[in-house]
């Protein structure tokens, strides 16, 4: 499945959901699955990317389900609409990355879930201890404790080989996370930060691959016009 995302520079090409196709990664196939079609939960969802997963998902899967979070889902305009529109397969819950009390909240919330999360901070040209911390705790720690809590809650599918479904954790990295790859020097704080969830999450797949638990990956977008990347120009 290729997902071309409004105004992208890139094209994020990806089988995460290749509905109605073999072999695909869905979110659960678990018989205690409320809906059908799958459910699939959307981490940093308010905009941008998230925002796009969120109504594609939707639009591309009439019998999925999406729980889609954020910082603040009163404010999260796009989502609302979506809600309007899919009243009854969206459902908007409060998570921030930096309170890891909400993390859990959302996740005793979820049963039988598929997460994928793209998340993002808005870029610091300056080094400042307090930010680097800051960004560190959200950019690194965040994803991996979404994990720490979503993870009893994932299912690998039933099935054998190419027809298997399995469940799919997805972090959305940058390749300026890359160590060999960095030639440009700057983004002290967010490369520092990236390259250590590239490493987390090498971690955590490695041993979840010991007990064909399931899938962690990691997906680099490329260039995307949103907010985000607004600011950083």
């Amino acid at each position: 499945m290729q997902i071309l995302l409004k105004n992208q520079r890139s094209l994020l090409a990806t089988q995460l959901v290749a509905f109605g196709s073999t072999p695909r990664a869905t979110f659960s196939t678990s018989a205690f699955l409320k809906w059908d079609g799958g459910v699939s939960m959307v981490q940093g969802a308010s905009r941008g990317i998230g925002l796009e997963f969120v109504k594609q998902l939707l639009e591309k899967n009439d019998k999925g389900h999406v729980i889609a979070t954020c910082r603040n889902p009163n404010g999260a305009t796009g989502l609302l609409d979506l809600k309007n529109k899919f009243a009854e397969r969206l459902d908007i819950l409060h998570l921030d990355l930096a309170v890891e009390s909400t993390i859990e909240a959302s996740a005793t919330s979820v049963r039988e879930k598929w997460l994928f999360k793209p998340s993002h901070q808005c870029i610091w040209h300056s080094i400042n201890p307090e930010c680097v911390a800051t960004r560190n705790n959200i950019e690194q720690m965040g994803p991996i404790l979404v994990i720490k809590h979503i993870w009893p809650l994932l299912k690998v599918g039933g099935g054998t080989g190419t027809e298997r479904d399995v469940a799919v954790v997805a972090n959305l990295s940058a390749r300026v996370g890359s160590i060999g790859d960095n030639r440009l020097g700057g983004w002290h704080s967010y490369r520092s930060s990236k390259a250590a969830l590239n490493q987390l999450t090498k971690n955590v797949s490695v041993e979840f691959a010991r007990k064909k638990d399931p899938v962690i990956i990691l997906l680099h977008p490329g260039t995307v016009d949103t907010v985000v990347q607004a600011v950083s120009e």
